[in-house]
């Protein structure tokens, strides 16, 4: 069941109301959902909806908000081509499905591809295809720790220091890999990694 206010704002096809419901990151679950299907064709709703996933959902509690109702609205915002805006936010969702973000991983937009290039649930697979891709794309595979083993050893070379930064913050960057890098030309890249490697011995 909707909240009467959303169910009164969707009857009046009051988009003002809507819009000011979905920019509540506290608007429940399935008014959001009711919004939605309302107004698929509209692009401020659906760049909003997306936007209202993104400002509930936590990097840092990733089963924060989850539900199969988030997870159906991602599905459906990332293919429908009205706001490239919202496919951008379902790429970079930590809820966004695998299979979602292999199918994002062919948008056209570069930047779509960017972020699903980040995206720790993109298979394996699908991130060393976009090695190949436009630069945009490529760099942000250097912070992801989904990213194959042999790719991050690559980006050790890059002439990108922001990318040798991401690649030393990276979660999945090996001790070989951090080795290499406290010998970067970049005083900030050598620190992150030294770091990094001295937080792995503590641990250990």
């Amino acid at each position: 069941m909707i909240t009467p206010e959303t169910q009164t704002a969707i009857d009046a096809n009051n988009k003002e109301a809507l819009i000011d419901l979905l920019e509540e990151k506290d608007c429940p679950i399935e008014d959001v959902k009711a919004i939605y299907y309302a107004n698929r064709d509209d692009k401020e709703i659906v760049g909003q909806t997306a936007m209202n996933l993104s400002l509930r959902t936590s990097v840092y509690d990733r089963d924060k908000e989850y539900s199969d109702t988030m997870v159906e609205l991602l599905i459906d915002i990332a293919k429908n081509k009205v706001d490239m805006g919202a496919r951008w936010a379902v790429a970079k969702n930590p809820h966004t499905p695998s299979e979602v973000l292999a199918f994002l991983a062919n948008d056209e937009i570069n930047l779509v591809r960017a972020l699903v290039a980040t995206n720790p649930s993109t298979p394996p697979k699908v991130l060393e295809k976009f090695f190949s891709d436009e630069k945009i794309v490529k760099d942000g595979l250097s912070g992801n720790p989904s990213t194959p083993i042999k790719l991050l050893k690559i980006f050790v070379n890059d002439v990108d220091k922001m990318v040798r930064m991401r690649l030393a913050e990276n979660p999945s960057a090996t001790k070989e890999i951090l080795t290499d890098l406290l010998e970067d030309s970049d005083p900030n890249v050598s620190k992150a990694a030294d770091i990094k490697l001295k937080e792995m011995k503590a641990e250990a």
